[in-house]
C-alpha cells in the first residue's frame, strides 16, 4: 500500500510564483492542498486554471478574507486529514523551498525517526537581515517553549498523521511557526531537522523575517502565551 502525501501551500498574493510551485509539486505525484488566503492579486484565476488541469491531485480552498498564515495552515492541515493523509507537509508558496527536499524529510518520518521533521535552511548563505530576525525568533521561541532546534520559522515541514492530529494551531499569523514549535513540546512529540536548500529570490526575501518583523512576531507570540 502506498502512503498518501499531501502537501499544503497556504497562499496570499502570491500570482508570481503560485503556477510554479503547485505544477513542480503535482508533476512530481504529490497531492496538494492550497488555502488561498483572501489574495487580492491573480492568485484566485491562477489556481482555477491549475485546476481544470490537476483535477486529482489539486484541491483548492479559499478563505473570503486574508485570516493569517496560520488560519490558512490550519485550514490546509485540518483539509488534508479529511483526505486521509498519512504524511503532510507545508511548503512556501513564495517559490524559496526546492520540491525535491521534501522526500528527504519523508524519509525520517517513514524510518520512524520522528513525529515531525523541520527543515533547516543554511544561515550563513541568509541575507543578514533574515538571518538576525531567524536568530532573535528561535531564543524566543527556545525562551517560551523550552524546545531549541535551528531553524524555528522554516516553512517546510513534515508530519506523521498521527502527529498532525494532535497539534493544535492557536495562532493566526506568522507566530504559528514558534506555535508549532511550542505544539511538539507539549505533546511530547519526537522533532528531527533536516538540511535543505533555499532558492533565495528578490521577491523571496522581500518577504523575509527581518528584525523588525522578527520583533513583532516575539510579541504576538508573548501575548499568545500568557492567554493560555
Amino acid at each position: 500500500m502506498v502512503d498518501k502525501v499531501m502537501v499544503v501551500v497556504p497562499a496570499y498574493n502570491e500570482e508570481k510564483h503560485i503556477e510554479e510551485v503547485v505544477t513542480e509539486l503535482c508533476e512530481r505525484n504529490y497531492e496538494v492542498v492550497v488555502v488561498n488566503d483572501g489574495s487580492e492579486d491573480r492568485t484566485r484565476e491562477i489556481l482555477k486554471k491549475l485546476k481544470s488541469k490537476y483535477r486529482d491531485k489539486l484541491h483548492v480552498y479559499h478563505h473570503i478574507v486574508n485570516a493569517g498564515l496560520g488560519v490558512a495552515l490550519k485550514t490546509g492541515i485540518k483539509a488534508a486529514l479529511r483526505k486521509n493523509a498519512d504524511y503532510i507537509v507545508t511548503f512556501d508558496a513564495d517559490g524559496q523551498h526546492d520540491p525535491d527536499d521534501i522526500q528527504k524529510l519523508l524519509n525520517v518520518l517513514k524510518r520512524d525517526k520522528a513525529d515531525v521533521v523541520i527543515g533547516k535552511r543554511n544561515f550563513s548563505e541568509m541575507p543578514f537581515s533574515r538571518r538576525i530576525g531567524n536568530i532573535i525568533l528561535n531564543f524566543i521561541t527556545f525562551l517560551f517553549y523550552g524546545l531549541h532546534v535551528n531553524d524555528s520559522q522554516c516553512g517546510l515541514r513534515a508530519f506523521t498523521r498521527n502527529a498532525a492530529e494532535k497539534i493544535e494551531i492557536y495562532s493566526r499569523g506568522y507566530s504559528v511557526s514558534s506555535d508549532i514549535i511550542g505544539e511538539i513540546k507539549r505533546k511530547n512529540l519526537k522533532i528531527e531537522e533536516v538540511n535543505i536548500k533555499t532558492l533565495y529570490t528578490e521577491y523571496s526575501l522581500n518577504k523575509g523575517t527581518n528584525p523588525i518583523e522578527g520583533i513583532k512576531i516575539a510579541l504576538r507570540i508573548m501575548i499568545n502565551r500568557f492567554r493560555r
